[in-house]
């Protein structure tokens, strides 16, 4: 199904994969290039060549062609943009209004963002995609993308590599970065090629496909930080639809981005836009190298399910139905370790019916699930069937307007409606807690991006559990029709009828605001009661004092642990508000314990004496200074600081660190980062992101000593000397990793906005 070749490879003539060198030479003779120029074939490197603005491949500094950003996320950075000297947007700027669409938490707030965006995008130049319209990748997709272009955009699952677009989602400072014409840099990343071949099996989806990659190359770190490029025979046999599906769950693998070779379906998806001119032929060169290659046949593939809590869990319908009692016993064994709260008690196994897994709610939504093909499809499955009268619940969300008015003029939407099952507008809810709920112990089986712990918004710490299972739509239209019962759809008799897609532009002509190159200085912006400025933040000092506000021990801390989604993205212009929600799902006491270090910090900053303010810091600070005598409250900041094992999976939210930060925070300690969008968030928001390779039992209350910190940025010194306080002095050393010199710089300034000021 999938094989992972355990080196690099040569992929010659877009077909033949060849891992010995001295097999290519023979074959190619003359032809066989070097492995350096051959990694330059890459659809990759030609693109990322193109937009570099360095002159060394090795050390790239990229100008994106187009930036994407959605409600709970462009109000934040466009006032850290306005903080820095903002005086338009120079590249366009797409605003859509896809995750609080609803308007429903909070009073006014939500609408109050909304019309934030609308006035900005008069004033800067931008495109506002009013609530309702478009999910933010759908949009991006139909209007955004271009063959040989790059997009960014402040969402994880910024992915329109099927297209022919290299898009990159990241935490809103970097999308800052190029609002100020600064640049995105990164080293070269590695790419690993995806060999598809063959074709898939009647009742097979795009979902299926994804999930049975994530399982094979999530937990080994295959392809983290690295370009994934589709490749092969078998693209060809998939629709654009098909490979959309696919490419915006590359995320989940905790890739960089992705890239696809492209071909006549993907230029015909062009002139269905009205936009054929932004099509590009891309195909790898004669010779390319691959750091890596995955190779997919996707005739093998099954109908999948991930099982919670992530989407590396999989198994395939057919082995879950088979050994159910086995691995719902499992699956609960290893939820333990995401759900250490007594409140709860997990349990998916009294889901077993009359020897079958009943499941209570099906959604298909959204930029993973809710596109044409997917609910055509679904419909076609569930046609003439009823999803009954019982717990199970449908819910079906195409993912924008014209794809909504497609399906009512074919008569899918009519086809859906007659099961019972219920069709809403577009809307990101689902899939990050804000919509469909499910009861307290609910199970519900979605084709959307995710099924972290509290993704569909339970509250673990007020005794609430429910819990998501990923599936292609098409096995949750034959669950459907089976009335909550676990069904692969290719167990389901069905003509697939494939209708045509129409795309009726006027939707967007007659509610998109489109100010792109028409920005207008005389706008005034309207500023809500939620919205509020970034508290000041103070530069690094010489030497930190850092109390452990918390410890997390999970094998992986998502960001929605972090900072949870759902009806927290209502205070998302709040920075003050919205910090109160950090890791209120994860550790509830942190808050209380950032916030109280942080009154020594105020009153440091004050020129008061921060000990009178937390008198328990005189302990700490004799024993410090009887090895450093020179530490003093002008030379030192005190703060707090996390460890986790390995944090930052999931979504690009850059308020993951900045809640941190606007509580006191100066640092993360951790082995590793899971991504570099949260790396590149703490960075952003001035903090440092300590790596620890030793290993060492931190207590919450613990204090660390880090001296000479600000020297150790200034002087790139590798090594970081750090000490626990209450334990005798003990002795820690700490990294940083590579830091470009931009990067230093925002540490040592204290945050982005004083960094832009500054200069």
């Amino acid at each position: 199904m999938v094989q992972l070749y355990d080196g690099g490879v040569y992929l010659v003539n877009g077909k033949e994969i060849i891992e010995d060198r001295a097999e290519l030479e023979s074959k190619l003779g003359d032809k066989a290039v070097s492995q350096q120029e051959a990694a330059k074939n890459t659809i990759a490197y030609g693109i990322l060549e193109e937009h570099n603005t360095s002159d060394n491949m090795d050390k790239l500094m990229i100008k994106f062609d187009r930036l994407t950003s959605h409600d709970i996320t462009f109000v934040g950075i466009i006032q850290t943009a306005r903080a820095s000297g903002l005086e338009k947007f120079p590249v366009p700027y797409v605003l859509t209004n896809c995750h609080n669409s609803l308007c429903a938490v909070g009073g006014t707030i939500n609408e109050d963002d909304h019309m934030f965006g609308l006035s900005c995008a008069k004033k800067y130049g931008g495109i506002y995609v009013p609530p309702h319209q478009a999910v933010i990748h759908q949009f991006a997709r139909e209007m955004l993308a271009g063959g040989g272009k790059m997009v960014l955009g402040s969402d994880s699952h910024t992915r329109y590599g099927a297209l022919g677009t290299m898009a990159v989602g990241e935490g809103g400072p970097e999308i800052v970065k190029q609002l100020l014409s600064k640049t995105y840099d990164i080293n070269m990343p590695g790419v690993v090629g995806v060999y598809l071949t063959g074709n898939v099996q009647k009742g097979v989806g795009p979902q299926d496909v994804a999930l049975a990659i994530i399982g094979a190359v999530f937990k080994n770190g295959y392809v983290n930080n690295k370009v994934m490029e589709f490749v092969g025979d078998g693209v060809s046999n998939l629709s654009a639809d098909f490979r959309i599906g696919v490419d915006v769950m590359t995320t989940e693998t905790t890739c960089l981005s992705s890239i696809w070779r492209t071909d006549d379906k993907i230029k015909e998806f062009y002139d269905i836009h009205g936009r054929v001119e932004e099509y590009k032929e891309l195909n790898p060169g004669e010779v390319a190298y691959y750091d890596g290659m995955i190779y997919v046949d996707l005739s093998k593939i099954k109908p999948m399910i991930a099982m919670p809590f992530h989407p590396s869990n999989v198994y395939t319908i057919e082995e879950l139905n088979a050994n159910l009692e086995d691995i719902l016993a499992d699956v609960e064994k290893k939820a333990l370790v995401s759900l250490d709260n007594n409140k709860v008690k997990f349990t998916l196994r009294d889901k077993i019916k009359n020897g079958k897994l009943y499941v209570e709610q099906g959604v298909i939504a959204g930029c993973a699930g809710g596109g044409f093909e997917n609910i055509c499809d679904a419909a076609d499955i569930l046609r003439g069937h009823s999803i009954g009268a019982d717990e199970f619940s449908l819910s079906v969300y195409p993912a924008s307007q014209p794809v909504f008015m497609e399906l009512v003029k074919n008569g899918r939407v009519a086809d859906l409606m007659a099961t019972g099952a219920t069709v809403r507008t577009a809307f990101c809810g689902p899939c990050f807690g804000a919509g469909d709920v499910p009861a307290n112990n609910g199970l519900s089986i979605r084709h959307s991006t995710r099924n972290f712990p509290n993704r569909e918004g339970s509250k673990v710490t007020n005794g609430q559990i429910a819990s998501v299972a990923l599936m292609d739509a098409r096995s949750i239209a034959a669950t459907a029709a089976n009335k909550g019962y676990l069904t692969a759809a290719t167990d389901v008799d069905v003509d697939f009828t494939k209708p045509k897609y129409f795309f009726d532009k006027t939707i967007y002509e007659n509610r998109v605001f489109n100010g792109v190159g028409k920005a207008d200085p005389s706008v005034e912006i309207k500023f809500g009661p939620n919205i509020v400025d970034w508290p000041t933040m103070v530069a690094l000092t010489d030497n930190l004092v850092l109390k452990m506000a918390s410890v997390i021990h999970d094998p992986v801390t998502t960001t929605d642990e972090l900072i949870p989604s759902g009806e927290t993205s209502s205070y998302r212009s709040n920075p003050l508000g919205l910090a109160e929600f950090t890791l209120s799902r994860k550790d509830p006491a942190y808050v209380g314990r950032a916030k109280d270090i942080q009154l020594a910090e105020k009153a440091r900053e004050e020129g008061k004496c921060p000990v009178e303010a937390k008198p328990y810091l005189k302990e700490v600070f004799d024993t410090i200074k009887a090895s450093y005598p020179e530490v003093s409250s002008e030379n030192t900041g005190i703060g707090s600081t996390i460890f986790a094992v390995k944090p930052g999976d999931g979504s690009a939210r850059e308020q993951a660190a900045s809640c941190q930060k606007v509580l006191g925070g100066w640092a993360n300690i951790a082995k590793e980062y899971a991504t570099k969008r949260y790396r590149s968030n703490l960075i952003n928001w001035g903090m440092l992101p300590f790596i620890m390779e030793e290993d060492y039992d931190f207590d919450v209350d613990d204090y660390i000593f880090v001296p000479n910190i600000k020297d150790a940025i200034t002087n790139k010194t590798e090594e970081i000397k750090a000490y626990v306080v209450n334990k005798g002095m003990k002795e820690l050393t700490l990294k940083v990793g590579e830091l470009t010199d931009d990067e230093r710089e925002i540490i040592l300034k204290g945050c982005l906005i004083n960094y832009n000021r500054n200069n």
